[in-house]
């Protein structure tokens, strides 16, 4: 098992080393070594997770008691809370690129407004809060 924790730190490393032994010219190359150091690392990661769940009597029997105890209810109720937080960060990330960049400009004018700017900028992160306040309750529902 440790082999494959090496394996992963090999992985992250290797694609650093490779772009410091050969100058990176050009964009495209750039992004190739970028793009194969995040693959090979989460594709260790997931081997990783797959080789220490595959065969392990906790797990089974943890599988066991999970399914006999909540079924598939508990099951959607953790996907619906995921898809509230996600959903809601989401939308809060857009609201707030828009009114911060909005914010940022009228403040730069008038300095004035900055009360007024922060106000939107606060109601535009709510929106994350309240998410985060749904998929709480939906969690202590199960």
């Amino acid at each position: 098992m440790l082999y494959l924790f090496v394996l992963a730190v090999i992985a992250l490393v290797a694609p650093v080393i490779y772009a410091n032994i050969k100058p990176i010219t050009s964009n495209k190359r750039a992004k190739r070594i970028l793009t194969t150091g995040i693959f090979s690392f989460f594709g260790v990661i997931a081997a990783i997770t797959v080789v220490s769940m595959s065969g392990s009597p906790a797990f089974a029997q943890e599988a066991a008691t999970a399914a006999a105890s909540g079924g598939i209810a508990s099951g959607l109720a953790y996907i619906g809370a995921g898809l509230v937080t996600t959903g809601s960060c989401i939308g809060s990330g857009i609201a707030v690129a828009s009114s911060a960049t909005a914010a940022l400009g009228a403040i730069s004018e008038d300095g004035s407004l900055f009360g007024k700017a922060l106000i939107f900028v606060a109601l535009a992160e709510a929106i994350a809060l309240y998410g985060v306040l749904v998929s709480v309750l939906i969690l202590n529902k199960v």
